[in-house]
């Protein structure tokens, strides 16, 4: 075991602020870094954090990014740790050092901060996941990846574009026009086309009035699996595919996509979908850079190998967790999926072992926990299962119900940030600002 400097010296480094990352930054803020106990540093290279469930509703309008988008400077100030804005790009062990690149201007390209390390005592990385394109043909070109605010705003400013375009336009529209192809079934890409089914209407009730919905507006799902939503049991894959039939939303399985151009999407079979909009939600791979990061080991999706007390298998000093983490599951004999749950159950593992491992203590064994999935379909229903200590068994779950359990994960997420009475507040207030405001951002 790597022996522990003295608890009041010692530098916590936890680098990538999503859901499991700022967690635990903001929780060990709350026990160590406000009694002196251990330096917490929060590293990130945006300035706001947001929950990557919620990136497909901020694609489809109906949410708006600054209402819950979370300054990690604000954060770190209200929950005593420092915070850190910059990309990192590489990795020192023999110094304990992470480095990070250079930070410039992205107006005009000066140089803001230079490349510089950040020392630690205990790492650990959290630095989530990005869509994995397989290296197909034309996606970095001509697709949007919903894994940032950034790019979830790009396609909204685009689908806006392309429904006032359309509207002015004194001729028929185009093969292709309107339409919007999403590759990949799973939560991410059903969840977005039931969104964008409800903003689309919404949208073209101010003003649009030469768009037909239900004509000119497609969204058509292309999955290389046999079914959609292949985490769900096949029952609660077929009510989603069903709704989804509703509304709708044209879905092809079995499809294999092999080129995504201007025009649309190929597949395999010969197929070709005319699309104005691509959208990439299949598969998904930790950054490049974390792949043989001074020398850890990673599999082939650049994931930190780490062992059941999520310390990486190279080094006791630094610690992995989320998306970003290969965490064997001996249960399923595999690795643990990685979900939002999985993030925040390891968040809740470490915030309570590293305090007592800064007294001499090992980190044991964290034991996952499957409560199940849940996927929304706007306003329409919620499908899912809950599992594990929640049920005896597994418990199949739609309508009303699954929507609340649904909204649940979110206030959860808030809970472990804020606290009750300052998600309450919020709460309350954005149920009262809703009823003044469009249920679609229309800018």
């Amino acid at each position: 075991m790597p022996s522990a400097p003295h608890a009041t010296s010692h530098r916590i480094v936890v680098v990538g602020g999503g859901a499991g990352g700022l967690e635990l930054a903001t929780r060990l803020g709350n026990r160590l870094g406000r009694r002196g106990r251990a330096r917490v540093t929060l590293i990130d290279r945006g300035r706001t954090h947001i929950w990557k469930p919620l990136l497909h509703r901020i694609a489809a309008g109906s949410m708006d990014f600054n209402d819950h988008a979370l300054d990690y400077l604000a954060q770190a100030r209200w929950h005593h740790f420092d915070f850190q804005l910059g990309r990192m790009d590489g990795l020192d062990r023999a110094r304990k050092q992470v480095w990070l690149a250079p930070l410039t201007d992205p107006e005009t390209g000066n140089e803001v901060l230079p490349r510089r390390p950040v020392p630690y005592d205990t790492l650990v990385m959290a630095v989530g996941s990005q869509s994995n394109d397989f290296g197909t043909p034309g996606v970095a070109q001509h697709a949007i990846a919903l894994d940032t605010p950034e790019e979830a705003e790009r396609f909204r400013t685009r689908l806006l574009n392309a429904c006032l375009r359309a509207n002015a336009q004194a001729e028929p529209l185009k093969p292709g026009q309107l339409q919007v192809a999403i590759i990949g079934a799973g939560a991410t890409g059903v969840e977005l086309s039931a969104e964008l089914h409800n903003t689309t209407r919404e949208l073209v009730s101010f003003g649009l009035d030469r768009i037909d919905p239900e004509r000119d507006i497609q969204f058509t799902i292309i999955e290389a699996a046999p079914r959609i939503l292949a985490a769900l049991p096949e029952r609660l894959s077929g009510a989603a595919l069903g709704l989804l039939h509703q509304l709708r939303v044209r879905v092809m399985t079995g499809e294999k996509v092999t080129e995504v151009t201007a025009e649309g999407v190929h597949t395999a079979s010969g197929a070709f979908i005319p699309a104005e909009l691509t959208v990439w939600a299949a598969g998904i791979k930790a950054p490049e850079f974390l792949a043989n990061l001074d020398g850890l080991e990673s599999n082939r999706m650049n994931q930190l190998v780490v062992g059941d007390n999520l310390a990486t298998t190279r080094d006791p000093d630094i610690f992995a967790l989320g998306d970003c983490a290969a965490c064997p599951w001996p249960e399923k004999g595999g690795f643990v999926p990685p979900r939002a749950q999985s993030a925040h159950q390891q968040a809740s593992h470490l915030m309570k072992w590293l305090p007592k491992r800064l007294e001499g203590a090992t980190v044991p064994r964290w034991h996952y926990k499957d409560f199940g999935s849940l996927v929304s379909l706007g306003e329409y229903s919620t499908v899912g299962s809950l599992m594990g200590s929640l049920t005896r068994g597994s418990v199949m779950i739609e309508g009303y119900f699954a929507g609340l359990m649904y909204l649940s994960l979110y206030k959860m997420h808030e809970l472990a940030l804020h606290g009750f009475g300052k998600v309450c507040l919020d709460t309350l207030a954005r149920l009262i600002t809703r009823r003044t405001e469009p249920h679609v951002k229309l800018h």
